[in-house]
């Protein structure tokens, strides 16, 4: 039997000592005994474990009557829709059976869905401007719709927020409504 030690055998020795000695420190490590609190609920004996309990409310278990949950569904809902009919469009866009008219079209559908983003964004951001803290505008080319975080507007800041979207949009001013939330 000729043994020759060759670059693989000593490599291969290495890498299994190597896996040994964290093997080893591993387990003298984890011999460590860690001392966890027990809660009462686990003293007492009264756990459920399907109970669900607010653990980040400084008020304990009190609804959200503030409306930020609101504003924050509502533009994970609008984003979720631009998101759905974006990646329609590109779909749509994509297909190679579709005459230039058809693409057209959709193109311009494209830009009408951009175009709709961009102002909701100014607008809400002008809104924002005048000192209000949550706003969602909801837009297209026909009407505009604003859903405000306020404790009631006044009649100068009603037209304020009518002026804002006069000038940034062709819509008419019978086509804006203003919603207000507590």
């Amino acid at each position: 039997m000729n043994m020759i030690i060759g670059k693989r055998q000593i490599i291969l020795a290495a890498l299994v000592l190597g896996l040994g000695i964290a093997v080893y420190l591993n387990w003298q490590y984890s011999q460590v005994a860690v001392e966890l609190p027990i809660t009462d609920a686990i003293e007492q004996g009264t756990t459920n474990y399907g109970e669900a309990q607010y653990v980040d409310s400084p008020q304990g278990d009190v609804e959200d009557t503030d409306g930020e949950t609101f504003f924050v569904e509502a533009k994970l809902s609008r984003q979720k829709a631009r998101d759905e009919a974006a990646e329609t469009l590109a779909a749509m866009l994509a297909d190679a059976n579709l005459d230039s008219e058809q693409k057209a079209e959709l193109a311009m559908r494209a830009a009408d869905l951009a175009e709709s983003i961009e102002k909701e964004g100014k607008i809400e951001n002008l809104i924002k401007a005048k000192g209000f803290t949550d706003v969602m505008v909801y837009y297209d080319t026909q009407r505009a719709d604003v859903i405000i975080k306020t404790s009631g507007l006044l009649a100068n800041e009603v037209a304020q927020i009518k002026d804002i979207i006069l000038k940034e949009t062709q819509i008419a001013p019978e086509n804006i409504s203003i919603v207000e939330i507590n």
